[in-house]
């Protein structure tokens, strides 16, 4: 029988980052020094959250997508790079610091009036001159520090898709329309690092370039508006968290020719989650003029040639963790042994996304059911990520497993024993079924795959 609940509370950030602590999805980087600020550490937990959401984005982009092909470019490129991406003369923030509390601000983030009188929102102290900060971080390659050894950490993954694309073209006979997808790190010398990982220094980007023929491009980008949302409708969350933000002028990066985001509803309030952009053929036309070499894209069918717009997919891999994170938190009061009122943290991850398929749980350390339960969890190892956990009362280990996000707990009894049925719980509603150990393993795929969340 399942278990009565009902909703108490939201999540905060604040509660997000113990959790994230204290069940090993996220530490502060270098924490025994006192902590890295703008870097994160992903712990077990994290990790596999990580590598999950990573694996759905890619299945979504390439495996699904005949057209689309990936690509794990350097991150060490050529300077003259970003050079021809803008990112040397207009990848800056406006910097403002207080001479007073030396705390530092992005000018266009703190208030008008506390600009225009130089007042530091903080202290009350003088402001400086705004300036502008870089945000790239630049380091030098070789044994010689000098102007001629200056390379960059790259801010974004695209520019390898750009430069690669003829690469691409020429290899694997791709032909317009067509997607370059990629999965990796970007450093941004970030003047203001907060919420959580919202917003760091070091982080990860999940990006899909996709190349259309110029005349087609709008098109294109309202259908690749489409599929991206629908793909977080596919993971489960909340959809009523999420809302289109469409750029205006004053917003509009140089290089885009039309943009929206889509926003979550974080507990800080609405914050970008991922970008769609028509970034039209400024990218290669560029890198065209500063390498000198040749970007047309040539159709065999019919030896026309042109420059391919680009429409953009941009999303922020350790971003979209956090999301998962926020999305999936959950506080209930529920009804405990004894009819006595019992509390429960729960994190509803879509099973597709959990960090832990199933838990196995012996009912009893001893008689032989500890022995039983490893030989079950060994069964569900080859297809699924699985704990085992034989320590306390089966009700606080039930409690553990909601707040890992597990989303199945399996305990052997002694009627496993007898019969070989174990008892299959289910996380959200807490309800228990018998399930035949031969049938375990494809009742909980069918799950998985028929999942539907409890709002």
């Amino acid at each position: 029988m399942s278990e009565l609940h009902e909703y108490v509370g939201p999540a905060t950030m604040e509660k997000i980052a113990s959790l994230a602590k204290r069940r090993g999805f996220v530490y502060q980087s270098s924490e025994i020094y006192g902590g890295q600020s703008g870097a994160w550490d992903y712990g077990p937990l994290g990790i596999e959250l990580k590598n999950r959401i990573q694996r759905e984005w890619w299945k979504e982009m390439t495996q699904l997508h005949d057209n689309i092909v990936g690509l794990d470019a350097a991150i060490l490129m050529h300077p003259r790079t970003w050079e021809a991406s803008g990112h040397v003369e207009n990848f800056t923030d406006p910097l403002v610091d207080c001479k007073k509390c030396k705390a530092r601000f992005r000018a266009d983030q703190i208030p008008e009036e506390n600009l225009a009188e130089k007042k530091c929102p903080s202290c009350g102290g003088e402001l400086t001159d705004t300036r502008k900060f870089n945000l790239m971080f630049r380091t030098h390659i070789g044994p010689v520090e000098d102007t001629s050894s200056i390379i960059y950490l790259r801010p974004e993954t695209a520019q390898g898709i750009y430069v690669n694309y003829k690469n691409i073209v020429q290899s694997c006979r791709v032909k317009i329309p067509f997607g370059i997808a990629q999965v990796g790190k970007a450093f941004r010398n970030e003047i203001v690092t907060k919420n959580f990982i919202f917003r760091t220094c070091e982080f990860e980007q999940m990006e899909m370039q996709y190349f259309v023929k110029p005349g087609a491009d709008v098109e294109a980008f309202e259908a690749w508006r489409k599929r991206r949302w629908a793909y977080y409708e596919k993971l489960g969350v909340k959809m009523d968290h999420l809302r289109w933000h469409r750029h205006g002028p004053d917003e509009l990066a140089h290089y885009a020719k039309d943009a929206y985001d889509i926003e979550y509803l974080f507990p800080m309030g609405w914050r970008e989650l991922e970008g769609v952009h028509n970034r039209s053929d400024y990218d290669l036309s560029r890198h065209a003029e500063f390498s000198g070499k040749d970007m047309q894209y040539i159709d065999q069918d019919n030896s026309e040639r042109y420059l391919p717009y680009i429409i953009e997919t941009s999303a922020g891999l350790t971003r979209n963790l956090l999301m998962i994170l926020c999305d999936a938190y959950d506080e209930e009061k529920v009804a405990g042994q004894g009819g006595a009122e019992d509390w429960r943290t729960v994190l509803r991850f879509h099973p597709a996304l959990a960090p832990v398929t199933a838990a196995v749980l012996p009912l009893m350390k001893k008689d032989g059911l500890a022995e039983l339960a490893e030989d079950i969890r060994e069964e569900l190892k080859e297809d699924y990520v699985t704990d085992y956990d034989q320590g306390g009362a089966i009700g606080r280990r039930y409690r553990r497993q909601d707040e890992a996000g597990t989303p199945f707990c399996v305990t052997v009894d002694y009627e496993t024993k007898e019969t070989g049925a174990v008892t299959l719980r289910f996380r959200d509603s807490m309800e228990q079924v018998r399930v035949g150990r031969k049938e375990l393993s494809a009742r909980i795929r069918e799950e998985i795959k028929n999942y539907r969340r409890i709002l």
